[in-house]
């Protein structure tokens, strides 16, 4: 069943991705898109990890598993390649934890080393998905109202996450790079920018250009029905190996 929306605005200003009119928000319980830590909270673990305390060990990998697990996912198109790109993601961040100079942005540190553990994942990959929008298919280019605004906390209920999840995994990557990261994990866009290795500028029209086209799918979606309703995936427990392997890896690391 569709989220009672009444329009492809409704859902765009619920998930924190600006447009021009703010119909009702969706009734019901909602809760956080990427459920954890805040950032001033993230730099205390991250503070904590580099001074070998194992109960920051745990809450780091449960809190950052599950982002890099999402933005994987939608990056490389399955949750196949989601997992290997949370375990070998998590690997490289303990293996280079002394190279994080500023424990503020660790955030931003370790999505600059999923990103590239994720492209070299989508090369190799046999779950790439087969269609994504081209640039042909996205609608004219237009300014959207307060873009570099901060996201004003993104709610989403389970069913309005899994739409928002389908239409940002049809997006070209170059866009859905830029709308993951400064949409969904709330970077900034100087942020973004070092981690996808762009200008500001070109996050900035890649942004709006992204926002333009998730409109357009989702008032597809809203008028007519056009995706699919399938929930979206999350990551499996780790496992004992998994865990011990990364264990290992940081209290080298710190030692």
């Amino acid at each position: 069943m569709r989220p009672s929306t009444g329009s492809a605005d409704a859902m765009l200003t619920y998930g924190c991705l600006p447009c021009a009119t703010a119909p009702a928000l969706l009734p019901g319980p909602a809760r956080g898109y990427n459920p954890g830590v805040d950032t001033p909270s993230e730099s205390l673990l991250a503070q904590a990890l580099v001074a070998g305390k194992p109960d920051a060990f745990e809450h780091f990998v449960e809190h950052f598993r599950s982002k890099i697990f999402h933005f994987s996912w939608l990056m490389c198109g399955s949750p196949e390649d989601a997992e290997e790109v949370a375990q070998e993601t998590l690997l490289k961040v303990f293996e280079s934890f002394h190279q994080l100079r500023d424990p503020d942005r660790v955030r931003a540190w370790v999505f600059r080393i999923a990103r590239n553990v994720c492209l070299m994942q989508r090369r190799k990959s046999v779950f790439a998905p087969a269609h994504e929008l081209s640039l042909d298919e996205l609608p004219p280019s237009e300014e959207v109202a307060d873009a570099d605004r901060p996201p004003e906390g993104l709610l989403l209920t389970d069913e309005l996450r899994a739409v928002i999840d389908r239409v940002i995994v049809e997006l070209p990557q170059s866009y859905r790079a830029v709308v993951l990261l400064r949409d969904l994990e709330e970077l900034t866009t100087e942020e973004t920018a070092q981690i996808l290795g762009l200008s500001t500028d070109v996050v900035k029209t890649r942004l709006h250009r992204g926002r333009a086209a998730m409109r357009q799918k989702l008032d597809c979606y809203v008028n007519n029905h056009c995706l699919e309703d399938a929930p979206s995936p999350n990551p499996t427990p780790l496992s004992d190996e998994e865990r011990s392997a990364l264990y290992e890896v940081w209290k080298s690391a710190v030692v």
